[in-house]
């Protein structure tokens, strides 16, 4: 039916309608979580992972509103000869610092997400989520940059591996991020 067949009192009620319509999605936008760009998205940093390797690793930060996270991939840190993981089987805790109102803390990102490797597949690690502490709008993170040899109590990233290899590999960052993100 075309506007112009349509009775005058269809013609009148159409603007309210649609005004309805754009009232509803505006709520249910303002009601949905929003995503948020973090600046840069990728940035390198140097860790050293002793016999897993050292190098540079990208980390690619997001965040979609509700989840922020960060991503880890180093073709220099490989499974080492005789090892290998499961999907899903490695936990991985990253320390960041947080820089907030001049103020700087740490937070950590971790989860058990990995794809499938072995022997010299290069790591690819998370997305990790944001586990402990908290970010706002504005606020940024660097690498926690510490001296090596990683241990157990002197680490700013901990690989777990738990099948079919079971493994606790501490590693230490060496360098400052290429760019803090800024989330």
């Amino acid at each position: 039916m075309s506007i112009s067949s349509r009775t005058a009192s269809d013609r009148r009620r159409l603007p309210l309608i649609l005004a309805a319509a754009c009232s509803t999605g505006a709520l249910l936008a303002l009601s949905s979580p929003m995503a948020s760009a973090v600046a840069p998205a990728t940035a390198t940093a140097t860790f050293n992972c002793g016999s897993w390797g050292s190098g540079s690793a990208t980390l690619t930060a997001a965040d979609n509103g509700t989840t922020k996270s960060i991503k880890l991939n180093s073709s220099a840190i490989t499974m080492p000869v005789g090892t290998s993981a499961d999907p899903n089987s490695i936990t991985t805790t990253l320390k960041v610092s947080k820089t907030s109102g001049g103020v700087t803390s740490q937070v950590q990102f971790s989860a058990k997400a990995n794809p499938g490797m072995t022997y010299p597949n290069p790591i690819t690690l998370g997305p990790l989520k944001l586990s402990s502490g908290t970010l706002a709008a504005g606020d940024s993170t660097d690498s926690v940059v510490l001296s090596p040899p990683a241990t157990t109590t002197n680490w700013s990233l901990m690989i777990v591996t738990s099948s079919p290899t079971s493994a606790t590999v501490p590693c230490v960052t060496t360098s400052a991020q290429s760019a803090p993100f800024v989330w």
